[in-house]
């Protein structure tokens, strides 16, 4: 298979309440049931970009794109990124898809924003695969950092988030803190981190999770399994995925065990 066949890149330029982007994005098309993938904090679309190769998703159409302040998209005030202009984003970019109904992935940050999102619109998600996403106030061991280590300087606060980043004991985390300055504009982090935080403490995210009437996957790596809801949240109907050998970033860590959980669990969405 060549480059080109894998997908396609594209551009869309927006503007979203006084705040002009250029959205990058990646997609295909396809006949089936198509796959929205939002990424987390630190990273781009292309953490998905291996769905292309994956056999297990052919005739599935699928987007991924990089939020504001992330990535190759540009935007006009890094200082109203957030989490809830994500959220209007992605319902952006749903549109110039033509995308109406969609199984649904997002890590981190993303599935933060992908719980929102599917909580607004319930009946548009055909499955929920939240991969560490925030859905309590315990999920922000990386953006409760904005608190607990202040700087009035975006890049002071930035360049020592990286440092702290690449020694922690974690799986893929050195390797993750390595590219944070190509993928992130410091100017952005405060929004992301402080409206991560703000929702995780007083959003009921785990009542909206729980909430929802799709099929859900929660997705964590085996460095994390000591998560106090997890036992919770699988009494509750969420299928649990723990992925070995592996932390807060499957797709860098296990990308293999990721991509065939996601595909099983579709299959069983379908099958059910």
């Amino acid at each position: 298979m060549s480059a080109s066949e894998t997908f396609t890149h594209t551009q869309l330029p927006l503007t979203i309440d006084g705040v002009q982007l250029n959205i990058a994005a990646i997609h295909r098309r396809g006949e089936l049931a198509p796959i929205v993938f939002l990424h987390g904090f630190g990273s781009t679309k292309e953490d998905y970009a291996g769905i292309a190769l994956q056999a297990d998703f052919d005739g599935h159409p699928f987007v991924a794109f990089d939020a504001p302040g992330c990535g190759e998209t540009l935007c006009s005030d890094l200082s109203r990124v957030s989490i809830p202009l994500l959220v209007q984003v992605t319902l952006q970019v749903l549109e110039h898809f033509d995308i109406e109904r969609f199984h649904l992935v997002g890590h981190s940050m993303g599935g933060l924003a992908a719980l929102l999102l599917a909580h607004q619109f319930p009946g548009r998600v055909l499955s929920f695969t939240d991969i560490e996403g925030n859905i309590a106030p315990e999920d922000c061991f990386l953006s409760r950092q904005i608190d607990d280590y202040p700087s009035d300087d975006p890049e002071v606060f930035f360049a020592a988030f990286i440092k702290r980043v690449r020694h922690a004991p974690a799986y893929a985390s050195a390797l993750y803190s390595a590219s944070l300055r190509h993928k992130v504009r410091a100017e952005a982090v405060r929004g992301i981190f402080s409206t991560m935080v703000d929702l995780s403490d007083n959003a009921d995210l785990m009542g909206k999770f729980l909430g929802l009437k799709c099929p859900r996957m929660f997705m964590y790596g085996e460095q994390n399994s000591s998560l106090s809801y997890l036992a919770h949240i699988q009494a509750q109907g969420v299928r649990l995925a723990p992925i070995p050998v592996c932390g807060h970033f499957p797709m860098y860590s296990n990308p293999i065990a990721m991509w065939q959980q996601i595909a099983d669990f579709h299959r069983a969405s379908q099958a059910g």
